[in-house]
């Protein structure tokens, strides 16, 4: 077997950028199960997957049912691809298993009592929720559209010994949002099969789902992420086509109003080539979000985006990994991103958990005369967009994007992050530059690294203890190390600047006095952050820029320089560049080699900038920085590397806020950054 995939026989009339067809699609399920299906002998064995050490379940000691929560998960996630295969071709055979006939028959056996493999149901266990909720949900998600691949195949009597089992889970304790999706899904097929289900209790999953809509078509879940783009509208619109529309029409509507919002910009998120940005929690999910482009094509309107153009992001997506060899651990998809991570995966994963990625397969179930599958490729706004940036502002989930048509790299801008997490805490998400993880000796990739020196934390007292009398734990140790924002607020877009505040401490610690105020200027090929600090004691700050990672153990080349009081510094890796330009408010610029810590590597370079204030009550100040990226080896000129012609930093502005500039650009443009009224502008 090939080490990665390949696009064999390529297409590149019908899909002149990628070469890939429908027919590539049913051979890039196959190749992908047949690495899977590497570890069974015969159709009598359950799917399961090796263990990896590390935080991910299960874990040596678990109770039984974790073991049996790995088998669920690995056919659910599994037939995420055999479905579709099979919905195709019910006759589809991996490593001489019929697809039908194996997945039938495990499917039974977990569903049903007395096998091996079989699953528990909810009163064997502790009251709680389980995994095996999430894949029941995906599982009838996938059956609610493609019905005739399995349930089909099985007789009233065991139809109805199954029956006992979903219902049992379809009704158990979910929890507070996404999950309600999985009950909802569950208690619907059955619903729609004939089966008696708790019909006030559907109804109240789908009243809160559609509660949590925000606008622009995202949901809130935890934070605003992945989770509702995949589950919130390509789950839902599936529900909406298969039994919505028939039994809860008003509901359906709420989520194909939604699901069509979400397709005005849902092409921003990708990269020219089709790569997805790694951005938000369940990153080893990688694709799932290319769900939607699909699902754009099961609307009941005309879709808004153009069928060629989802489909070379569909495709671009899917070729991101499934073409790399260091994708596959143990045959299978990684837990990580690019390659076996530990730091990036929850400790909700499992080996099986990355085949949701392959949700995007769905399109398989639209007709092969889909405009999907017919529209001949292209790169949509990409071909107008020149050398030129374009943004577009998500107000209500609090995101701005930006497509750099001079790198071809896609960003996320964070705005409204409730908690220190890289997957969230960014400054910016690029393509191209996966995030790193956080180092506590400060340079952190694209994140304001804050250290105190304040001598009440050096020595672990409470700050707060000589004003109230009342102690809060203080630990000197852990203010040694930097720590990045505890939250993200976005403040809105004003004359294209992007106002952000990045909280530092939260309360007790005084938290109005450990603020950052953001505001980026988004320029071709970057950006230009002019940023005020309000740290009121002393401290100590770094600010980094993206990653480099040394592949194959290259190093990346660094160079700095000076240029009257600008500070420069860059550094390559092949067919990548960044560069640091740092105007006023910093001390130095520097670089850091880290460990264990990239998305491609187990070393990377790192950029950055600091500053150390030892005052008691340090100024507010200004610090103008610029941020550069490339996707290619040219090198920079002088005219990239000086993209400002001047700045004037005002006390006073003539909005009458404090501490603001406006900045000039090299092509004269003019940027005002005045702060004004940040703190009511807040949007949380």
């Amino acid at each position: 077997m090939k080490k990665a995939f390949e696009v064999e026989n390529p297409d590149f009339n019908l899909s002149p950028l990628t070469g890939m067809t429908r027919q590539h699609y049913i051979e890039m399920a196959k190749y992908l199960l047949e690495r899977a299906f590497t570890h069974i002998n015969s159709i009598e064995d359950p799917l399961t997957f090796p263990p990896v050490p590390g935080k991910t379940y299960p874990q040596p000691d678990d109770p039984d049912w974790r073991w049996r929560s790995l088998e669920f998960e690995a056919l659910e996630r599994t037939f995420t691809l055999a479905g579709p295969l099979i919905h195709v071709d019910p006759e589809v055979e991996i490593k001489g298993i019929k697809l039908r006939d194996y997945y039938s028959l495990q499917l039974y056996n977990a569903l049903t009592r007395g096998h091996k493999n079989s699953l528990p149901l909810p009163e064997d266990l502790p009251d709680s929720t389980y995994q095996f909720t999430c894949e029941f949900g995906g599982l009838f998600k996938t059956l609610l559209l493609m019905p005739e691949t399995l349930w089909t195949t099985y007789t009233e009597e065991q139809k109805n010994e199954m029956v006992v089992t979903i219902s049992k889970w379809a009704h158990h304790r979910t929890t507070q949002n996404n999950w309600r999706i999985f009950n909802i899904v569950t208690l619907s097929f059955l619903k729609k099969y004939g089966y008696e289900i708790d019909d006030e209790l559907l109804k109240s999953h789908l009243l809160w789902v559609a509660s949590y809509h925000s606008g622009n078509g995202w949901y809130l879940e935890q934070t605003y992420n992945y989770y509702s783009i995949s589950l919130f509208i390509v789950y839902t619109t599936i529900w909406c086509r298969t039994f919505g529309d028939e039994y809860y029409p008003e509901i359906a509507e709420i989520i194909e109003r939604s699901a069509k919002k979400l397709m005005e910009s849902i092409t921003s998120f990708f990269g020219r080539d089709g790569y997805i940005n790694m951005w938000s929690r369940s990153i080893c999910y990688r694709t799932w979000v290319s769900g939607a482009f699909p699902v754009a094509f099961m609307l009941k309107e005309d879709p808004l985006i153009d069928a060629g153009f989802a489909r070379r992001l569909c495709t671009g997506s899917l070729l991101q990994f499934v073409t790399r060899e260091e994708f596959y651990h143990n045959e299978i998809p990684s837990l990580g991103f690019y390659g076996q991570k530990e730091y990036m995966v929850q400790n909700y994963s499992c080996p099986a958990s990355p085949f949701l990625m392959f949700l995007p397969f769905i399109c398989l179930a639209l007709p092969e005369d889909s405009p999907f599958w017919t529209a001949r490729e292209n790169e949509g706004f990409w071909e107008e967009l020149g050398e030129n940036s374009k943004t577009t502002v998500l107000k209500h989930p609090g995101l701005v994007l930006a497509n750099h048509g001079k790198s071809g790299a896609s960003e996320i801008i964070p705005g409204k992050v409730y908690y220190d997490d890289p997957n969230y805490s960014k400054l910016i998400y690029n393509t191209h530059f996966p995030w790193e993880d956080h180092n506590p000796a400060g340079g952190t990739s694209m994140e304001y690294s804050f250290r105190s020196w304040d001598p009440r934390d050096v020595r672990g007292d409470d700050i707060n203890f000589y004003l109230t009398g009342l102690k809060v734990d203080n630990s000197a140790e852990k203010n040694r190390t930097f720590s990045i924002s505890q939250s993200m607020v976005f403040n809105g877009v004003k004359d294209g600047v992007i106002y952000r505040q990045a909280i530092m401490r939260k309360p007790p610690n005084n938290g109005v006095g450990y603020i950052i105020d953001l505001a980026d200027i988004i320029i071709p090929g970057g950006v230009i952050r002019v940023d005020r600090t309000r740290l009121a004691f002393e401290h100590e700050l770094t600010l980094g820029h993206f990653g480099l990672p040394h592949i194959k153990g290259e190093k990346a080349v660094v160079n700095q320089f000076a240029e009257g009081n600008k500070k420069v510094i860059t550094a390559a890796i092949k067919g990548r560049r960044v560069a640091l330009i740092n105007y006023t408010g910093w001390d130095e610029v520097d670089c850091l080699v880290h460990e264990n810590r990239n998305a491609e590597a187990d070393e990377s370079t790192v950029l950055f900038t600091r500053k150390k204030r030892l005052a008691k009550n340090p100024a507010m100040e200004i610090m103008i920085t610029v941020m550069l990226h490339k996707t290619d080896n040219s090198k920079w000129t002088p005219e990239e590397l000086s993209p400002i012609k001047n700045f004037e930093i005002m006390e006073v502005t003539p909005v009458f806020s404090t501490m603001g500039a406006k900045i000039t650009l090299a092509d004269g443009k003019i940027y005002e950054v005045y702060f004004e009224e940040i703190d009511g502008n807040r949007r949380c």
